[in-house]
C-alpha cells in the first residue's frame, strides 16, 4: 500500500494499543510505519535498481526486527529517565516492531509482492486484495482517527471531560472495520479466481490464474489466465452485480519457442526480471540485424499500472548471439 495509508495504519496502531503514550511515540510509530518505502528511492537510480530493491531488503521481517532494536536502543540513550518510566524501552521496543511488521502484512494484501523471508528467501508474498491506493481503507482510518477528535472538541465546548483515553475506541472500530473490508475482498478474490479456474479459454484450461484489484471498486476484478498456448486478460465483476465472460478476454499468445528467445531467457536483465515476474509475457520481433525479445509482466497491464512498468529488451544478431540487454521503464520504451 502506498505511505499515507501505512502512517495512518501506524498512528491508528499505536493509538489502539497504547493510547497514554507520549505523542511522541505516536509520531514515532508513524515514522517507523513508513520507513520500509525508503525502497521507493530506488527509482531515480533506474529501472534495474527499482525491480532489485523495491520490495526486498526493507521489507523483511528481520529488517523490522533490526530497526525497531535500533529505535529501542535510541530511545534508552535519547529519552530522560522520567520518560523511560512512563514508558519503557521494551515497549518502545514493541511498538516499533509492531508498526513494521504491520506495514509488511498491509504490504501482502497488495499485489505487487513483498520479500518477507529476505535474507534468508527471495520469494515474494502477495495475496492480490487491493490495489496500491485503495481509498476506501484510507476513509476509514482517517474517520477512525479524526472523528474522536470531533466529539473532543465538541464536548470540550459544552464543559464534557474525556473519561478514558482519547481516541482508542476509534482506533479500535477503525482496524476491525479495514479488516472485515480486506476479508470482503479476500472472498471476492477467491471467488473470482474459482470461477477462471472451473471455464475454458478457446479449448483450453488454466495452468495459472491470477485476480488483481481494482483501486475504484472493490467489486472489479481483472484477471489473468495462463494456459498452454497463450494468456488471457479478462474483467469479472463480483457482488449483486456479478458477470463473468470468458469469451470477452483478451488473447495474447505465446511465441513459438525459438533459439533466439532461449538465448534471451538466459540473459542476466532476463533473469533478474523472471525471478520478480508472476505472468510474463514474450515478445520475438525479427529486426534487420536479428532479433529482438521484449518481456513484460502482464500484472502491470492488468492493474493499470504504466510508470513503474519495467521491461526487459534484448537484442540479438542474427546468429542469436546477445548484442544489448537492459531493464528499462515501459513509459520510455513507448517514447521511442
Amino acid at each position: 500500500m502506498n505511505i499515507v495509508t501505512h502512517g495512518l495504519a501506524s498512528l491508528a496502531l499505536a493509538r489502539a494499543a497504547w493510547p497514554r503514550a507520549p505523542k511522541e511515540m505516536w509520531i514515532a510509530a508513524m515514522a517507523i510505519g513508513v520507513i520500509a518505502d525508503v525502497d521507493s528511492a530506488s527509482a531515480w537510480f533506474g529501472a534495474a535498481s527499482w525491480l532489485n530493491w523495491h520490495r526486498t531488503y526493507t521489507h523483511s521481517l528481520l529488517t523490522a526486527i533490526l530497526i525497531a532494536a535500533g529505535f529501542a536502543a535510541g530511545y534508552r540513550v535519547m529519552a530522560g529517565i522520567s520518560v523511560r518510566q512512563r514508558f519503557s524501552v521494551a515497549a518502545a521496543f514493541v511498538l516499533a516492531l509492531s508498526a513494521g511488521w504491520l506495514h509488511l502484512l498491509m504490504d501482502v494484501c497488495g499485489w505487487e509482492g513483498v520479500a518477507l523471508l529476505w535474507p534468508f528467501s527471495a520469494r515474494r508474498f502477495a495475496m492480490d486484495w487491493v490495489a496500491e491506493l485503495d481509498p476506501i481503507v484510507i476513509a476509514v482510518l482517517l474517520g477512525a482517527l479524526l472523528f474522536p477528535e470531533l466529539l473532543h472538541l465538541v464536548s470540550s465546548e459544552i464543559g464534557v471531560r474525556d473519561k478514558g483515553p482519547r481516541g482508542r475506541i476509534g482506533a479500535c472500530i477503525g482496524f476491525a472495520t479495514v479488516i472485515l473490508y480486506l476479508a470482503m475482498r479476500a472472498n471476492f478474490h477467491g471467488n473470482v479466481i474459482a470461477l477462471m479456474e472451473a471455464r475454458a479459454f478457446r479449448g483450453e484450461v488454466a495452468k495459472r490464474t491470477g485476480a488483481f484489484p481494482e483501486a475504484l471498486s472493490p467489486l472489479a476484478w481483472h484477471g489473468i489466465v495462463d494456459t498452454e498456448r497463450g494468456l488471457y486478460l479478462v474483467t469479472a465483476m463480483e457482488g449483486p452485480a456479478s458477470s463473468f465472460d470468458p469469451e470477452s478476454a483478451e488473447t495474447l499468445f505465446k511465441p513459438a519457442p525459438s533459439p533466439a528467445l532461449d538465448a534471451a531467457e538466459k540473459t542476466a536483465a532476463a533473469e533478474t526480471f523472471l525471478r520478480v515476474a508472476r505472468f510474463p509475457k514474450a515478445s520475438v520481433e525479427a529486426t534487420p540485424a536479428g532479433t529482438r525479445v521484449e518481456l513484460r509482466d502482464l500484472r502491470y497491464r492488468a492493474v493499470g499500472e504504466t510508470i513503474r512498468e519495467v521491461v526487459a529488451v534484448i537484442q540479438l544478431d542474427a546468429a542469436n548471439r546477445i548484442v544489448s540487454q537492459g531493464l528499462f521503464w515501459s513509459t520510455a520504451l513507448a517514447q521511442e
